[in-house]
């Protein structure tokens, strides 16, 4: 019978709340809402959503990594904004970070987000590949 697993790992920005970054079931990875806080600072960056959005993904990539995936094996992404003004900038660094891969993807306008100042959150479901497979 399978089991999930939990996704921690010490270099991972910390959740802002009762929750793993990421968690583990056969060979899928459902990474939580990802904020622009860094890891080693645990503050948030920007304040522009360029500068969140690349620190956001660079989140999402290391709780990937420690998965035993990658961006290059991310299925779907959810992704918040808190204005959609800010949709041609998030786009860029998105497209940039993913390097040619276009997961399937949402993107809708909030209300807030759970820090202030932040201006951006991504959510992700992705696979671990076989060879990898833990």
């Amino acid at each position: 019978m399978s089991e999930h697993r939990p996704i921690t790992g010490d270099n991972l920005a910390p959740p802002a709340g009762p929750y793993v970054p990421g968690m583990g079931f056969e060979r899928l990875v459902f990474v939580s809402g990802q904020g622009p806080r860094d890891p080693a600072t645990k503050e948030l960056v920007g304040p522009g959503v360029a500068a969140q959005t690349e620190q956001v993904l660079k989140n999402l990539d290391a709780i990937l990594t420690a998965s035993g995936s990658s961006m290059q094996h991310v299925l779907r992404c959810g992704v918040f904004l808190v204005d959609m003004a800010d949709f041609p900038e998030m786009n860029a660094v998105y497209e940039r970070m993913f390097a040619g891969h276009k997961p399937a993807r949402t993107t809708v306008q909030v209300a807030a987000l759970p820090a202030k100042g932040m201006r951006v959150e991504i959510d992700a479901i992705a696979y671990v590949p076989r060879d990898r497979a833990i």
